[in-house]
């Protein structure tokens, strides 16, 4: 992290450029619980074969069981983010803890599908709420100046968390078979309830006390004016073309470069990881400049750079050209993910925070669900390089929105 942010003791509210113990420790659980996001996901794709033949289930099951998942997250981010802006950060997240804790645990007694599907379920809604609230919390607990660089660092909890998995799950998995993964999945949400039973609620938060009315007023100020209404649908768009990237790309890429061009397994998977190091890098990268220059010229950079390399990456065909530039792809497909924290946390109201981030990124989430299903059809119907390059256009859909619908917000002091 920026060695030039100092530790200090200031109190939480923000307006001091240094950043205290108490946003260290908000950061951390943050991070860490974003972290248990990817992981958690990431360790139920590497199980499912050894899950489908121990229980006899059928590709369409065990498919479900991460549709399901995914489906709980977004319900509970829906659900977990009004919340949180109506009971505080702190109690909210410990109950999101408690029940992916739980329920994840409980999958490693499952006894056939069913049970096992409502387990996911109930334990991807406790996964939801971690993404907004998390941001909120580290948006909430970090001076202006830092902000960016804040919600960047809980953006890369996910990348975190996904390397994570992907280095431990293949060293673990055929010593302690799927059930003694899900209960080493229950690991990093002990680690985040331990940092965050040390937090109390971010004094901004507890200034907004009077202001808090139901949790539907929370959803109402999403589009109270007309303003507001232009920020949240042009980070709809943004949070959209982010996630049918991220996933259009993510799916298919490892497929194409198996069956194509002749990738083995090990070098597929070296493809995912380096592409997940740009990935994080590009985050990294975001957060620092979205401090100095601003958040939107740094999204339009990003943006440019993302349209350049995807229309750059659909034409190689080169399997050493295609390996190392899949992080340069990463970096500018990926690397966004590091400013929307702030850029949310900036353009709402303290009771409305962490509502707005789960809501305005779970629906980008529901629309980029579609991307592996776009990319699938384009490349049936033309060819994988055709459907990469199309991509590209998104992109340029993204930069409009953000010069006509985004304003610049670097420097915001939180309302």
């Amino acid at each position: 992290m920026d060695t030039n942010v100092q530790a200090a003791a200031s109190d939480s509210s923000g307006k001091s450029e240094q950043v205290s113990s108490y946003g260290w420790k908000a950061l951390a659980g943050s991070t860490v619980g974003y972290a248990m996001d990817g992981f958690d996901l990431l360790i139920l794709g590497f199980m499912l074969s050894a899950i489908s033949a121990e229980l006899q289930l059928s590709p369409a099951q065990a498919g479900s069981l991460v549709t399901w998942t995914l489906v709980g997250a977004v319900a509970g981010g829906l659900i977990f983010g009004a919340l949180s802006d109506h009971f505080g950060r702190i109690r909210v997240l410990t109950w999101t803890i408690v029940l992916f804790a739980v329920f994840t645990g409980m999958c490693a007694f499952a006894t056939g599908y069913w049970d096992l599907l409502i387990y996911r379920t109930i334990a991807g809604i406790g996964l939801g709420g971690e993404f907004g609230i998390g941001m909120a919390l580290a948006s909430e607990a970090w001076p202006a100046k830092h902000r960016a660089r804040a919600t960047s660092y809980v953006a890369l909890g996910w990348q975190i968390g996904v390397l994570g998995a992907a280095l431990l799950t293949p060293v673990l998995l055929p010593t302690i078979g799927w059930r003694g993964m899900f209960m080493v999945g229950v690991i990093p949400a002990f680690v985040a309830w331990f940092i965050r039973s040390k937090l109390h609620e971010p004094e901004l938060f507890v200034k907004s006390a009077a202001k808090r009315k139901s949790t539907l007023d929370a959803f109402k100020l999403l589009f109270v004016d007309k303003a507001t209404s232009k920020i949240s649908t042009g980070i709809m768009i943004l949070t959209s073309v982010q996630n049918f990237g991220y996933y259009g790309i993510m799916i298919w890429m490892p497929n194409f470069l198996s069956k194509q061009l002749g990738f083995s397994l090990t070098k597929s998977s070296m493809w995912t990881a380096v592409t997940i190091l740009g990935m994080m890098a590009g985050i990294w990268i975001f957060g620092q400049l979205a401090d100095r220059i601003g958040r939107k010229p740094t999204f339009l950079l990003f943006q440019a750079g993302a349209v350049i390399m995807v229309l750059t990456y659909s034409q190689l065909s080169d399997p050493n050209t295609m390996l190392w530039a899949g992080a340069l792809l990463g970096m500018f497909v990926n690397g966004m993910m590091g400013g929307y924290g702030a850029l949310m946390s900036e353009g709402y109201p303290t009771e409305a925070r962490a509502t707005a981030q789960n809501v305005l990124f779970n629906i980008g989430r529901g629309v980029g669900g579609f991307g592996p299903v776009v990319v699938g059809s384009l490349v049936a119907a033309y060819s994988f390089p055709i459907a990469i390059g199309l991509l590209a256009t998104i992109y340029v859909i993204d930069m409009i929105a953000t010069v006509f619908l985004i304003p610049e917000l670097k420097g915001t002091e939180l309302k």
